[in-house]
C-alpha cells in the first residue's frame, strides 16, 4: 500500500529473475495497492514488467491468501480456509510504509516464518528519520542538522536562522525521495510543508549538505561485510524519485566511487558503525554526503534497498566480486540464521 508499490515490484521482478532454481522455489505474494495478499502466477505476475510508470500487479488467475499465525509459514485461501502451502522464509521486497517499517516483520514473526532483512525494532527506525538521527547524534555519529516538526509550526525565517537555507523539508516516514522538496524561499517552504504533510503528520527539517553522495552497501547480521562505494552523480537538483527509479538518465552511478582508500575506509567503518547502532539486520545501504573539506555526514539508511536494475545495492556488491544471484542467496541465508540464533 506503499507509495513506493511500483517500485517495490519492480525490484521484486529482478529478484525473482536472479533466484537460483536449483536451489529455491519461489513462491511469489503479491501485496495490492488495497493490502489484499494474492498468490501469483511465478511467470505472469506483472503488467508493464518493462515500465515503471505503469507496472501493475497481473490480478487474473490469482488467489487471496492469508499467512496463518503460528503456523511456520502456512498459507491459506481466504475464500475457502484450505491449506496452499507452506514458505520457509520470506523475502520481504516492500519498500516504504507497510513494508519496509516494521509492520511486514512483524506479522513474519507472528507467524515464525524467517525473513531477509531487519526486525521489527531496526526496521521501524531505519524507516523514521526522526528517531533514526536522534540514536545516531547520540551515539556521537556525524550527522547534519536537523529539526522536527509535529503538530507544531516553525516560520521559515527561524527555520533558515537554524538550519541555513537551503534547507530540505521531507516526510519522517517515507522512503526514496518521496515527498521531499529543496527550498530556497517562503513560498517554496509552505507549499513544500503541505508535500510532506500529505505524506505523514511528523516532517523532518534538514540542513542542505553541499557534497558528494556516497554510498555503501552492508551484508550480514553479527558478522558484517561492507561493500566498495559508489557515487551517485545527479543530473537534477536533487537525487530524486524519478532519478532512482525511473529516468535512468536522472543520475549516473558511479562505482567504484573515486576517493582515497584510506577515506573509503573511514566510510565503510562509520557505515557499520550506523547498521549496528540502528538494530540493522541483514542488509542495508548507508548513504552519505562527502563535503570539500573530507568531512562526512550520514544521510540515512535503507534497510530494504532498491533491487531495480537501476539501483545501487546490488551494483555494489556486483562491482565487489559477489554476483546478483550469489546475493540473493546470501540473504536467504542470513535470513535462516537469524532466525536460528533468536531461538
Amino acid at each position: 500500500m506503499s507509495a513506493e508499490h511500483q517500485v517495490s515490484l519492480m525490484s521484486a521482478k529482478n529478484v525473482i529473475q536472479a533466484i537460483n532454481r536449483d536451489k529455491y522455489e519461489p513462491i511469489v505474494i503479491g501485496i495490492d495497492t488495497k493490502g489484499k495478499w494474492l498468490l501469483l502466477d511465478e511467470n505472469q505476475f506483472l503488467l508493464n514488467g518493462d515500465d515503471t510508470k505503469k507496472v501493475e500487479i497481473n490480478h487474473e488467475n490469482n488467489i487471496k491468501i492469508a499467512i496463518l499465525p503460528g503456523s511456520g509459514g502456512d498459507l491459506i485461501n481466504v475464500e475457502n480456509g484450505e491449506l496452499i502451502t507452506k514458505i520457509d522464509v520470506a523475502f520481504p521486497v516492500l519498500h516504504g510504509p507497510f513494508g519496509e517499517d516494521g509492520t511486514v516483520q512483524g506479522l513474519l514473526k507472528l507467524a515464525g516464518i524467517p525473513f531477509v532483512g531487519s526486525d521489527v525494532l531496526g526496521s521501524a527506525v531505519g524507516m523514521d528519520k526522526d528517531v533514526m538521527k536522534r540514536l545516531l547524534r547520540d551515539a556521537g555519529l556525524p550527522i547534519g542538522k536537523f529539526i522536527t516538526l509535529k503538530n507544531e509550526k516553525i516560520e521559515y525565517q527561524k527555520a533558515v536562522e537554524l538550519l541555513g537555507s537551503p534547507l530540505f523539508v521531507k516526510p519522517a516516514n517515507m522512503g526514496s525521495s518521496i515527498g521531499v522538496s529543496k527550498v530556497a524561499s517562503e513560498v517554496e517552504y509552505l507549499s513544500a510543508l503541505s508535500e510532506a504533510s500529505s505524506h505523514d503528520e511528523k516532517i523532518i527539517l534538514e540542513q542542505y549538505v553541499e557534497g558528494r553522495e556516497i554510498e555503501c552497501a552492508i551484508l550480514g547480521n553479527d558478522s558484517l561485510q561492507a561493500s566498495a562505494l559508489g557515487e551517485i552523480v545527479s543530473n537534477t537538483d536533487f537525487y530524486s524519485y524519478e532519478s532512482k527509479y525511473i529516468d535512468s538518465q536522472g543520475a549516473n552511478l558511479e562505482a567504484p566511487a573515486k576517493i582515497s582508500d584510506e577515506l573509503a575506509e573511514k566510510i565503510k567503518q562509520i557505515s557499520i558503525a550506523v547498521f549496528i547502532c540502528l538494530d540493522a539486520k541483514g542488509l542495508a545501504r548507508v548513504d552519505f554526503f562527502l563535503k570539500q573539506n573530507g568531512e562526512i555526514v550520514i544521510n540515512e539508511i535503507n534497510t530494504m534497498p532498491g533491487f531495480t536494475s537501476i539501483s545501487m545495492y546490488p551494483r555494489l556488491w556486483e562491482i565487489s566480486g559477489m554476483k546478483y544471484p550469489e546475493l540473493i542467496d546470501k540473504l536467504i541465508q542470513l535470513a535462516l540464521e537469524k532466525t536460528s540464533l533468536s531461538l
